[in-house]
């Protein structure tokens, strides 16, 4: 199976704060998500936008994250909208070149 990364990008009217600790209580069940090898959690508050960067075993393991309820509360989380994801394949090569934490 190939391993697949997910992008998800979203905007948010909340105050960051808020935001961070809301998303505090929800690290641990990501992190518990299985076929997560691991996340890292993006910020861009002057554009209140932010996001993440997922690494999964397979394809299978992200759509049944992207499927499941942590997914699911997100999109019904009060001042946030505009949630994209997309998956990509990685280029092995080129990633191994440039130090990409991704085996």
């Amino acid at each position: 199976m190939a391993k697949k990364l997910l992008q998800v990008n979203l905007n948010f009217s909340i105050p960051r704060a808020e935001l961070e600790t809301a998303w505090l209580g929800a690290a641990q069940p990501i992190a518990d998500t299985p076929g997560l090898r691991w996340k890292v959690w993006l910020m861009n508050e002057a554009e209140r936008e932010a996001g993440g960067i997922y690494w999964f075993d397979s394809e299978g393991a992200a759509q049944a994250y992207l499927n499941g309820p942590i997914v699911a509360a997100l999109k019904a989380s009060p001042g946030i909208s505009n949630i994209s994801a997309k998956l990509f394949d990685v280029l092995a090569e080129h990633t191994d070149i440039t130090r990409g934490p991704v085996k």
